[in-house]
């Protein structure tokens, strides 16, 4: 049976914190909805009700688009081992670039990553879990280094140039790029 919370606890933030992958969902009116699993050291607790996460660059960027017309995020994390649980995020979403001022302060609680181009923070307005009965049991080999090596073999201004360039969703939703080159592990 599901529960609502109005904020993490500590128990919702130790299954959290042992999760490899996460899954982000956005949407906004007359786009498609966007679901995106996310992996890395990416995810980070603010506070019982801010979380945020450390966002590369890829092959799109519809979440930042989506939050800026319509703010609405949902994140779900399932347990592949024990216990059987799912939890989800509910809440408001923004993009914070490498240009906008709170981004020094705000960085300072994630490792940074070569190619990083936005942190998105979420201010919760209800947290859920349900059984996870029905998910199976997995394991982590490793992670994929793919996209950290792409990014790094890229000249700063391949990127740059590569960022600007992305200045709209799949469905023509503006977003808008990142004016720094972030360098990091």
């Amino acid at each position: 049976m599901a529960e609502f919370f109005d904020a993490l606890n500590g128990k919702h933030i130790a299954m959290i914190e042992k999760q490899p992958v996460f899954f982000v969902a956005t949407s906004a009116p007359d786009a498609r909805i966007n679901l995106s699993p996310k992996g890395y050291d990416a995810f980070r607790v603010l506070g019982p009700k801010t979380v945020g996460y450390l966002d590369l660059g890829g092959s799109g960027n519809e979440t930042h688009a989506h939050l800026a017309a319509d703010g609405r995020i949902t994140v779900m994390f399932c347990n592949f081992q024990q216990p059987a649980l799912i939890l989800r995020l509910y809440g408001r979403g923004r993009a914070v670039l490498p240009q906008d001022d709170e981004w020094e302060a705000l960085a300072a609680n994630f490792t940074l990553v070569t190619g990083t181009r936005q942190i998105f923070v979420i201010d919760l307005e209800s947290v859920q879990t349900s059984c996870g009965w029905g998910v199976p049991f997995m394991s982590l080999e490793g992670e994929r280094e793919t996209l950290k090596k792409a990014h790094k073999a890229s000249t700063p201004e391949e990127w740059m140039a590569k960022t600007a360039s992305r200045t709209s969703s799949i469905d023509g939703l503006p977003t808008t790029p990142s004016t720094r080159y972030i360098s990091g592990e």
